[in-house]
């Protein structure tokens, strides 16, 4: 494991933790790792914020020899396996990474901490849920989707992805109607629809058919409740946010780069 004393060996130089994506000032990552870092006296490190405009500039991110590990958020979690030297067995299946890893010989490895993250919160409220053969509706088709889709596939959960384009596989906005949400009870947003500062956004459904059956869960965890979640709980369904999931996820990338 990577020690508090084993950061200090370069005394003018921090190893370097950060998450790369675009559009992320919102994000809560720094905040989380920096007081982590400040509670366990964890010193010489330090976590930043890489906004990069497009994937290609991950180059320059990688070749800072004192970074050590990077989280991946949207829209790049598909597009930086690319960029990735080996791909650990989950992150390969789906063909999503959220983790990065750079180890001695700078090999850049790719995990998936987001199923991890997502089964266990998702888990606590559906077991309490008295749903008998539940559908759900996946919002969103991107990098985190994958993820989702692999854990409702574990739990033998049947789903179909909702998208801006309609096609054989995926259910059209404009398709989603009262019939359709009778059926389908347990609905994830994938999109980062409703995201601060963008916080009167929400995904196009037709909210007047929610209703106290249905489960609302938001990977979305700034603000805490997105107007997607406000308008599930006025009609009286269970929502869930995705602050948890991150916290499961960041504390899985750290056991990461401490292996």
């Amino acid at each position: 494991m990577i020690k508090c004393s084993s950061f200090s060996k370069k005394k003018n130089h921090k190893y370097i933790f950060g998450l790369i994506g675009k559009g992320i000032s919102y994000s809560f990552s720094k905040k989380f790792f920096l007081k982590k870092f400040k509670k366990e006296s964890i010193l010489k490190v330090t976590y930043e914020i890489f906004d990069i405009p497009n994937i290609e500039e991950v180059l320059s991110i990688f070749n800072n020899p004192y970074l050590k590990g990077c989280n991946i958020t949207i829209p790049y979690k598909k597009s930086i396996i690319s960029f990735i030297t080996e791909l650990m067995p989950e992150a390969k299946i789906i063909g999503s990474v959220n983790v990065v890893k750079i180890d001695k010989e700078k090999n850049r490895i790719g995990y998936n901490t987001d199923i991890l993250g997502f089964e266990l919160s998702f888990k606590k409220d559906i077991n309490k849920l008295s749903y008998k053969n539940p559908k759900a509706l996946i919002l969103g088709t991107g990098g985190v989707s994958s993820s989702i889709s692999f854990i409702l596939n574990k739990l033998g959960i049947y789903h179909k992805y909702v998208s801006r384009k309609k096609n054989k596989d995926f259910f059209g906005y404009e398709e989603i109607n009262q019939d359709l949400l009778e059926n389908y009870k347990i609905i994830i947003n994938c999109t980062p629809l409703g995201t601060y500062p963008k916080i009167n956004l929400c995904p196009s459904l037709p909210y007047e058919y929610i209703s106290s059956h249905h489960y609302l869960y938001d990977l979305v965890y700034n603000p805490p409740k997105t107007l997607f979640l406000k308008k599930g709980e006025e009609k009286g369904a269970m929502i869930r946010n995705g602050l948890e999931m991150f916290r499961i996820q960041a504390e899985e990338s750290w056991k990461i780069w401490n292996s």
